[in-house]
């Protein structure tokens, strides 16, 4: 076995196996009718199940290479956006090289839709697509496994328990990066932190870029190892997010219960409901590539920090939360167009997200607000 093929994603050579392997997998076929017919699949199952397969077939027949899978990838994207996303706006990627590789580090909202996203914007600006961090808890299924690693992904050991075995995990982890980076030269993108930021609240997780470094030489000051990763932090934000009454509930459950037990396949779920929710206007945000003198990983987390939230666009939600939440007017821009928010210019959205907001449990609304109403808080705190 070759280094890395535990974790690596799919070579070219093993694309149509693994898509037969797929097509084989009854699995496959009800996740994706699931997904195209939420409301039929119950009781029409019998009859659109082997139409989807059908279909499926053929949209993969004659895919043999990495390239060729991501092309039906992008089908499948361009159809949600068309569908599910009132608009993608995008800032900061002018200043990136085409053709040069990054470690794309961003905030956490959606399991797929995060890197999803940056992957969709990179490949319509004739940029390098992206090899994705994918944590072995949500590969509960084969099929998602292939389809992950057939889409550039690879595996971040959570599994391990023993503190030895996390730490072999995590070296291993930080050599495959740098090799992919500056041997392979192809872009990683891994998430600020492990988990989304299910209360809106975007922090850098330490232990992340912990794991980074841990492949630095002895010798190589901690600013010269990470000028070679070339980090560019990215800002992601969503006007609505599909999962935000199942977020509310975890949350509420924790600290009403003091814990929230996960059901089986939960997390494939939420990837669905990602998908298939309306998302509303979408921006991503593009920094500078971080090349500071970095003393140590707390400098490194503050400079990630101060730009993931200094570009971060806020939405007409967000304001219109923390309105609600906090009762009072926040002094902030929002919208790609970087626009003072004003109450008065955003009442059929206030209407729209209060009836949102009304079909969430009394209990768990305030909850609710405070993930929408979090980004607003913390871009304050960022610019003072």
């Amino acid at each position: 076995m070759n280094e890395f093929d535990d974790i690596r994603p799919y070579r070219d050579d093993e694309v149509r196996p693994t898509i037969d392997r797929m097509l084989a997998d009854p699995e496959l076929t009800d996740a994706v009718t699931r997904l195209k017919f939420p409301g039929l699949h119950g009781w029409l199952g019998w009859l659109l199940k082997p139409l989807v397969r059908m279909k499926l077939a053929q949209q993969l027949a004659g895919i043999n290479d990495v390239k060729g899978f991501q092309g039906v990838v992008e089908k499948y994207m361009a159809g949600m956006i068309n569908t599910r996303v009132k608009s993608l706006t995008v800032s900061g990627l002018e200043k990136l090289d085409k053709h040069t590789s990054y470690l794309f580090i961003s905030n956490h909202r959606d399991i797929a839709m995060d890197p999803a996203f940056v992957n969709w914007v990179l490949y319509h600006n004739d940029c390098n697509t992206l090899r994705i961090a994918i944590g072995d808890n949500l590969l509960t299924k084969p099929f998602v496994s292939d389809l992950m690693r057939l889409n550039k992904s690879f595996i971040v050991n959570r599994s391990a328990k023993a503190p030895r075995e996390k730490l072999k995990a995590a070296k291993y982890l930080s050599s495959y990066i740098y090799h992919s980076i500056c041997n392979e030269h192809s872009s990683i993108w891994i998430a600020q932190r492990e988990g989304r930021a299910k209360d809106g609240c975007d922090k850098t997780n330490s232990a992340v870029l912990g794991m980074i470094a841990l492949n630095k030489p002895k010798t190589e000051e901690l600013a010269d190892y990470i000028r070679k990763l070339r980090i560019v932090p990215v800002s992601i934000s969503y006007e609505l997010d599909p999962c935000d009454a199942a977020k509310a509930r975890e949350l509420y459950l924790q600290r009403t219960e003091g814990s929230y037990q996960k059901e089986e396949h939960e997390d494939v779920k939420s990837i669905a409901m990602g998908i298939a929710g309306n998302k509303g206007n979408v921006h991503l945000a593009f920094g500078d590539v971080l090349d500071g003198n970095y003393a140590d990983a707390d400098e490194l987390v503050a400079a990630l920090d101060h730009q993931i939230l200094g570009n971060y666009v806020l939405h007409a939600t967000n304001c219109i939360a923390y309105e609600m939440l906090h009762g009072k007017v926040p002094a902030v821009n929002y919208g790609a167009n970087n626009i003072p928010y004003d109450p008065a210019q955003v009442i059929t959205e206030k209407m729209e997200f209060d009836v949102r907001m009304k079909a969430i449990p009394g209990d768990q609304r305030n909850i609710a607000l405070a993930i929408y109403a979090n980004s607003v808080v913390s871009k304050i705190a960022n610019a003072d």
